[in-house]
C-alpha cells in the first residue's frame, strides 16, 4: 500500500512530491537535433504503423560513437547512417546506437532507423467502431506531451530540442492525414492517398502530430494564414458554433501578443476519444469532439471558446516560445489559460473577466487545499505529467494577471511582447520571462516570483475594519492568517490596494460612488492601520479590483457589508460582501441578498448569491431562490437550481419538480434541476412515498433518448448519488456502467458507484467493487480516470487494494498519482469514520450508563419514605424542595 499523507513541514500541507520522487533535468546532448522525417504507412484495420524515422543531427563533440534515442514500445528493424546498417541494442525503452564512424563536431549526421507499431497503447491511438460503439468513426490522432512521442517514433524526446519537421504518410481511402506545417504533396496511389507535410519553422518533437480521418473540413482565414476546421462528417453547423471565432481571437492575441501569428497555417481537428480537451501541436491543434457545440449548448457554455483561445495561445507561447525544460511549464500553460481571459474581457466585458479569474482562483485553491501544496516550478517529480496541475494552469494565469496590475496595461504588454520578439524561436525558462520584464520596463519583479512561483502558496488575509466616530479614524486589522507570528518564512510581502467608499447622494437616481483609494505595504503577521479621515466611510474595497493571488475573510460590521454588496463597482468585492453576510445570517442579511439577487447587473454576483442565501437557515430565503428560477440569466437559474437542492423542503421539491417537467432552454439548468430534485427526494424526512417517485422519475429520465454530451441524463446520474442506501437506486445506476452505453453517461455512472456505496449493504458494496474491478481492466485513460473516482470516494478497505492494483498495473502516470491520492483518501476516510463510530459507542456507553444512573435513582426514590419538612406534620403531597 502506498503511504498515508505525507506532509510539508514547512506549511503543513499535503506534499507535492510522492516515494519516488526525484530531480530531472535534460540530458546532455553530443548533438543537436536538428530535423525529424517521418515516412509512414497506417493499417488502420490491424491498427498498425510500419516506415522509417530519420534523423538530422550536428554533432556537438568529436569521437562520440554512440547515441542513445528514446524509443518505447517499437519494433525496431534496422538503423543505418547513408545506407549502411549500424549495429544497436534496444531494450524497449532506449536504442543505444553504435556507430560505425564516431562523430566529427559540425558535420551533419543522418540516422534512420526502420521500426513498425503494433497496437500502441500511448503515442498514436486507433479510434475503430467495435460491437459496444458500432457508430463510433474510423480515426487515428497522436499525442506527443508530455513525453509520449518515444511512443510512436523514435528520436530525443525532451522539450529543449528544437528542429523541424515533415511526415509523409499513406493512409486508405476515403481518409485524409493531417499534420504540421504545409501539404506540399498529396498522391493517390492504388491503395490509398499520401499526404506529405512539412513544418519549416522549428518547434520541440512532442509537438509533432498527425491526425486522421474521414474528416469534413471547413475554411477560413485570417489575414493570409488558412484557418481550417475538421470534423466528423455532418457537423459543421456544430464546427461553426465552436470554432467560427478563431479569426478574431487570432486577430486579438497577434496584437496583444507584439507578433502576427507565427506559422502558415492552422488547422483544428476535433477528435473522437480525446484524452484532453485539446493540444496545442504546432499550426495544429487537436481538440476532443466533445467541445463541439450545438444550439441549445451554446446559450451558457463559454468552456468551449475558452478551450479553442486557449490552445491557439500556445501558438506563441509553447510552439513559437518553447519551454527548455517540463519545469518551467507554466510559463507556456499560465499565459494560455490567462488568454482566455483576455478573450472574455476582449468579447464579453471587463466584468465576466473578473468572474473567469475568480473562477481560475477556486480552481487553483481547491487543489492547493485538498491535494497538495508545491513551487510552481519543480524539478522533483516521478513524470513530467504530474506538473500538469492547477499549479502551472490557473495559478499560472493568475501570476501573470499580477504582473499586469503591478505593471499596468502599457508596460505589461510591452513586456510580454519584448518576451516573445526576443524568444521566438528559441527556448526559455522562468528567469528569462524576469529578465525579459526588467529589460523592457526597468521593473525588477524577482520579490513577485519568490513568493508566487518559486514557492508555494498565497496569503491568507482576515480584514477587520471598525469606526472611531470620536476621532475620525478608520482602524483596519489585517493578519496573514496562513503564518504563524513565530514563523515569518511563510509571510508574504506585497503592496495591495485598498479603497474607501463614499456614496454621494444625487437627484433622482442611485447614489453616486466615490472611491478614496490608497496602496498598503502588507508584510507582518498582524498589522493594524488607522486611516484619518474626513467622514465614516459606506464600505471598505480590500485589495481593489482584486487582482492578487489570495483568500480573504471580511470581518466588517454589516452595514458597510450591506453597502459593499449593492455599490461597490467591482463584482469580486460585491461577490466577498455577499459571502460575509451570508456568514453573519439573520434576516437583515436575507433581505440584503435577496435584493443584490433581483436587482444586481451583473449575472455572476446574481449566481454567487445564490448560492450564498441557501446556507442561511431561514424561511425567507426559499421564495427568493424559487423566484430566481426565473431570472433570464441561464447561469443564474442554475445557482438557483443548484441550492435549492439543499434546502429540502416541500416547496423547494415541488419548485424543481416543475422545472424539471417543463426543461429549460439550456442544458446545464435542466440537469441542475434534475440532480436538485434527486437531492431532495433523497431526503431524509421526505418519506418512503416521495423517494418511490424520485426514482421513477430519474428513470423515466435515464430512459429518454441520447442528448448532446448526455449533460441532461448525466444530472440524473448525479442524482442517484444521493440515494445512498437505496439498492434500487444502485441498481440502476449499474445498468448505465455497461459497454454501449454513451461514453460521458457511462463514465458519470461509473463515477457515481463511489459515492452511493458508502450507504449500502456490505453485500452490495462488494457489487460495487466487482463492477470496478471488471471496469478497471479496460485500457482507455478516461475510464481508468473514473474507476480511480469511484474507488476514491468509497470507505472501505477492498477499494484500497484494488487502487494499488490499479496503479501498480497501469503504464499512464497520471492514472497511477491519482490512483495513489485516492487511496490517501480512503485511508482518511475510514479514520474518520472509525473516529464517528468510536463517538457512537462512546455517546451509546454514556447513554447506557445515564439510564443505569437514573434507574438506581428511581429505585431509591422508591424506597424513601418521601421528603419531610420542618414545622407541625408530615408533608402530604407538592413538589420536593428546589435543587432535589
Amino acid at each position: 500500500m502506498a503511504n498515508a499523507h505525507r506532509f510539508d513541514p514547512d506549511n503543513g500541507y499535503k506534499a507535492f512530491d510522492l516515494p519516488g520522487a526525484k530531480p530531472h533535468y535534460n540530458p546532455d546532448r553530443p548533438a543537436q537535433l536538428q530535423h525529424i522525417a517521418l515516412d509512414l504507412a497506417l493499417d488502420l484495420e490491424r491498427r498498425t504503423c510500419q516506415g522509417t524515422c530519420t534523423l538530422s543531427l550536428k554533432p556537438i563533440r568529436d569521437g562520440i560513437d554512440r547515441i542513445s534515442l528514446n524509443a518505447v514500445g517499437q519494433h525496431i528493424e534496422a538503423v543505418t547512417v547513408a545506407d549502411r546498417p549500424q549495429s544497436f541494442d534496444y531494450d524497449g525503452e532506449q536504442i543505444q546506437v553504435r556507430l560505425a564512424q564516431p562523430m566529427v563536431a559540425g558535420k551533419p549526421l543522418q540516422i534512420t532507423l526502420h521500426y513498425r507499431l503494433e497496437q500502441p497503447q500511448r503515442g498514436i491511438y486507433f479510434i475503430a467502431p467495435d460491437p459496444d460503439y458500432p457508430t463510433k468513426p474510423v480515426q487515428v490522432w497522436t499525442q506527443g506531451e508530455d513525453e509520449d512521442s518515444r511512443y510512436w517514433f523514435p528520436g530525443l524526446d525532451f522539450p529543449g530540442q528544437l528542429i523541424t519537421s515533415e511526415i509523409r504518410v499513406r493512409v486508405p481511402q476515403p481518409y485524409q492525414a493531417i499534420a504540421n506545417g504545409d501539404l506540399v504533396s498529396q498522391e493517390t496511389v492504388e491503395d490509398g492517398t499520401i499526404y506529405h507535410w512539412y513544418q519549416r519553422q522549428v518547434h520541440p518533437p512532442y509537438l509533432l502530430a498527425l491526425a486522421v480521418g474521414d474528416f469534413e473540413c471547413l475554411e477560413d482565414r485570417w489575414r493570409d494564414v488558412a484557418l481550417t476546421y475538421y470534423v466528423e462528417k455532418g457537423r459543421t453547423h456544430q464546427a461553426q458554433l465552436t470554432m467560427g471565432k478563431t479569426p478574431r481571437m487570432v486577430e486579438l492575441l497577434s496584437d496583444r501578443y507584439g507578433y502576427p501569428y507565427p506559422f502558415s497555417k492552422y488547422a483544428q481537428v476535433c477528435a473522437a476519444d480525446f484524452i484532453f480537451g485539446g493540444m496545442e501541436n504546432t499550426s495544429m491543434t487537436i481538440l476532443t469532439d466533445r467541445c463541439l457545440l450545438d444550439d441549445r449548448a451554446a446559450i451558457d457554455n463559454r468552456a468551449a471558446e475558452a478551450l479553442v483561445v486557449h490552445e491557439l495561445a500556445h501558438q506563441w507561447f509553447g510552439d513559437l516560445v518553447v519551454i527548455n525544460h517540463w519545469s518551467h511549464a507554466w510559463v507556456k500553460e499560465g499565459m494560455a489559460t490567462y488568454s482566455e481571459t483576455l478573450w472574455t474581457e476582449a468579447e464579453y466585458g471587463a466584468d465576466e473577466a473578473a468572474y473567469y479569474r475568480l473562477g481560475d482562483l477556486r480552481s487553483y485553491l481547491e487543489e492547493d487545499k485538498s491535494r497538495y501544496r508545491r513551487p510552481m516550478v519543480t524539478h522533483v517529480y516521478r513524470e513530467a505529467i504530474e506538473l500538469y496541475d492547477r499549479h502551472i494552469y490557473e495559478k499560472g494565469a493568475g501570476v501573470y494577471h499580477m504582473i499586469r496590475a503591478i505593471l499596468g496595461e502599457e508596460l505589461f504588454w510591452r513586456a510580454m511582447q519584448h518576451f516573445v520578439q526576443t524568444y521566438a524561436h528559441q527556448t526559455v525558462e522562468t528567469i528569462d520571462l524576469v529578465r525579459a520584464i526588467d529589460q523592457a520596463t526597468g521593473h525588477n519583479l524577482r520579490p513577485l516570483f519568490d513568493q508566487y512561483v518559486l514557492r508555494g502558496g498565497h496569503p491568507d488575509y482576515r480584514v477587520a475594519y471598525s469606526w472611531d466616530g470620536e476621532n475620525h479614524l478608520a482602524k483596519l486589522t489585517v493578519t496573514q492568517t496562513q503564518a504563524k507570528p513565530d514563523h515569518p518564512s511563510s509571510l508574504f510581502d506585497l503592496r495591495l490596494p485598498i479603497a474607501f467608499g463614499y456614496l454621494e447622494t444625487v437627484d433622482h437616481g442611485e447614489p453616486k460612488v466615490h472611491l478614496q483609494s490608497l496602496t498598503l505595504r502588507l508584510h507582518e503577521y498582524q498589522q493594524t492601520l488607522f486611516f484619518p479621515l474626513e467622514r465614516k466611510p459606506d464600505f471598505i474595497s480590500f485589495d481593489q479590483g482584486n487582482h492578487y493571488l489570495k483568500t480573504v475573510v471580511l470581518e466588517y460590521p454589516l452595514p458597510e457589508l450591506k453597502a459593499q454588496l449593492r455599490y461597490d463597482p467591482d463584482p469580486l468585492s460585491r461577490i466577498q460582501a455577499a459571502i460575509a453576510l451570508a456568514k453573519k445570517g439573520g434576516l437583515e442579511a436575507v433581505q440584503a441578498l435577496a435584493t443584490a439577487l433581483q436587482q444586481d447587473p451583473f449575472w455572476g454576483v446574481r449566481a454567487e448569491v445564490a448560492e450564498q442565501i441557501a446556507t442561511i437557515q431561514l424561511d425567507q430565503v426559499e421564495p427568493v431562490l424559487i423566484q430566481a428560477l426565473a431570472d433570464p440569466e441561464a447561469r443564474v437559474r442554475r445557482a438557483a437550481a443548484k441550492s435549492l437542492g439543499q434546502l429540502k423542503t416541500r416547496a423547494s421539491y415541488k419548485a424543481l419538480k416543475a422545472l424539471v417537467k417543463q426543461g429549460d432552454p439550456s442544458y446545464y439548468v435542466e440537469a441542475a434541476a434534475i440532480t436538485a430534485l434527486g437531492q431532495v427526494g433523497a431526503a431524509e424526512g421526505a418519506g418512503q412515498a416521495r423517494h418511490g417517485k424520485t426514482l421513477q422519475r430519474l428513470e423515466a429520465i435515464l430512459a429518454g433518448p441520447p442528448g448532446w454530451n448526455e449533460v441532461v441524463r448525466c444530472g440524473a446520474i448525479a442524482a442517484l448519488k444521493s440515494f445512498k442506501s437505496s439498492p434500487q437506486a444502485l441498481d440502476l445506476l449499474l445498468t448505465y456502467t455497461v459497454a454501449g452505453t454513451p461514453q460521458p453517461l457511462r463514465l458519470e455512472a461509473i463515477k457515481a458507484l463511489g459515492p452511493i456505496s458508502t450507504g449500502q449493504s456490505q453485500a452490495d458494496q462488494e457489487r460495487v467493487l466487482d463492477r470496478l474491478r471488471a471496469i478497471a481492466r479496460e485500457s482507455f485513460f478516461l475510464t481508468q480516470v473514473a474507476v480511480v473516482a469511484a474507488l476514491g470516494a468509497m470507505v472501505t478497505p477492498q477499494a484500497m487494494t484494488l487502487l494499488q492494483s490499479l496503479a501498480d498495473q497501469t503504464s499512464d502516470g497520471r492514472v497511477r498519482r491519482q490512483a495513489e491520492e485516492a487511496i490517501q483518501k480512503v485511508q482518511a476516510a475510514i479514520g474518520k469514520d472509525k473516529a464517528v463510530e468510536k463517538l457512537q459507542q462512546q455517546l451509546e456507553e454514556l447513554k447506557q450508563t445515564n439510564q443505569r444512573l437514573n434507574s438506581r435513582l428511581a429505585d431509591l426514590e422508591a424506597r424513601s419514605p418521601g421528603p419531610s419538612w420542618s414545622g407541625q406534620g408530615q408533608a402530604t403531597g407538592g413538589c420536593p424542595p428546589s435543587g432535589a
